[in-house]
């Protein structure tokens, strides 16, 4: 009989196990800590949305809609696609729910996206990401509280310490076209020396060249014209806005006129959070305004800003977790203790004690076993202790251990 092959994961996936479901999970946990303290609702969405949601919202020309995107024909013969982002379906929901009579809305999210990129460290083919919008607040005060939210969330995952806050602004739709005619002029007169990438954003989406990562568009990019003398007086005075609310907030951050963000939707603020302990992989958090999005899904228009920030790549900048084990691991020991112990576990368990059983072995190989848990303490239950309604309790930090009455266990436990 052949030997079965042992299944193998899909390239560009991961099973997360072990200290990365740790760090996976503080940084979880934090965000939807943080997120409520700015008023942010959760919200839900499916894992996959009409095609046409994304395609019109990210922009035929954007590389996560022309190169990346998992899309396939349902049997029902509908074109669907596994969320790319989150700001896409959000929007979605947003007007095909009639959430319109909620703004200003603060959302928030985090859960599984898909790309078919090259995997490498910190990123992936299913990747996961925390995501916060404001929707139906177009004032500049919605763009400094987004990035208080985002700045705070970094200092309380204690990884702040070298990522910066680079901003820029896109200005309104006047701007940048005006700054976009600048740009084709600028890239036009050396497009021979523009990488082939960049050749073809210069016909569809010249922005995206100050992306570009290609060495010989860097010197290019470096001499573009920069946005500034382009800026409308009213997009430049929400700029100040901004950048005046980041001050009176005691949020960092430095100017990077080049700075872009990747897809169509966005306008005025456009921002990163960016580190070099991550390689390549530079940027840990980013966002901006996109303003024009609800209109390209069909909707009134409705101005809006978010941010969305990598889990997996946050994670990554934790310092190692501590382990967090169990308050009390039992060892039976004789007749009919294991299920004395396990009724007692039940009513710790209630109490909001958290227990494990160390079932098998001698007693010296069980109380290694409640040490390597991490276990705060360790509940012996012998045929004697049963008999006389006790329990010993060792104290596996200080090696005290009492006897305690089957009755008190919680307070002595919570204690």
């Amino acid at each position: 009989m052949a030997k079965i092959q042992t299944p193998q994961p899909v390239r560009g996936t991961q099973d997360i196990f072990g200290e990365e479901q740790e760090r996976f999970s503080h940084v979880v946990e934090t965000f939807e800590r943080v997120r409520r303290l700015y008023g942010f609702k959760g919200v839900e969405m499916p894992v996959f949305e009409p095609t046409a949601v994304f395609a019109r919202s990210l922009g035929e020309t954007t590389d996560v809609v022309s190169k990346e995107m998992y899309s396939f024909e349902d049997r029902g013969g509908d074109s669907l696609t596994l969320r790319p982002e989150f700001t896409a379906g959000i929007c979605r929901a947003f007007l095909s729910n009639g959430w319109q009579q909620h703004v200003p809305l603060k959302l928030s999210a985090h859960g599984p996206l898909f790309r078919y990129e090259r995997p490498q460290k910190g990123r992936y083919r299913q990747f996961h990401q925390l995501d916060a919008e404001i929707i139906g607040a177009g004032e500049a005060a919605a763009d400094v509280e987004l990035l208080c939210f985002a700045d705070q969330l970094l200092k309380e995952l204690g990884i702040d310490d070298g990522v910066t806050l680079q901003l820029n602004t896109l200005g309104d739709a006047e701007s940048r076209e005006a700054w976009r005619s600048a740009l084709v002029e600028h890239f036009s007169d050396h497009q021979a020396e523009l990488s082939d990438d960049s050749k073809t954003r210069l016909e569809k989406n010249p922005l995206r060249i100050l992306d570009s990562k290609a060495p010989n568009d860097r010197a290019i990019v470096a001499t573009a014209p920069t946005i500034d003398p382009y800026l409308t007086s009213e997009a430049a005075e929400f700029f100040a806005q901004v950048t005046e609310g980041l001050d009176s907030c005691a949020v960092a951050w430095s100017r990077d006129s080049s700075l872009v963000r990747g897809f169509d939707y966005y306008r005025h603020t456009a921002f990163e959070f960016v580190t070099d302990r991550l390689g390549a992989q530079g940027t840990v958090l980013g966002g901006g305004r996109f303003d024009g999005l609800m209109e390209a899904l069909g909707g009134q228009a409705t101005p809006a800003v978010g941010w969305a920030a990598g889990i997996e790549r946050l994670g990554m900048l934790l310092d190692q977790p501590a382990t967090v084990g169990p308050d009390a691991v039992f060892i039976p020991l004789g007749d009919g203790c294991e299920a004395a112990a396990m009724k007692l576990m039940a009513e710790l368990r209630r109490a909001g004690v958290s227990c494990e059983m160390a079932y098998k072995g001698n007693m010296k190989k069980r109380m290694q076993k409640a040490n390597a848990a991490g276990a705060t303490h360790a509940v012996i239950i012998g045929e004697n202790e049963l008999a006389n309604g006790v329990a010993a309790v060792k104290n596996l930090a200080s090696g005290d251990q009492r006897e305690i009455v089957l009755g008190g266990l919680v307070e002595a436990l919570t204690a």
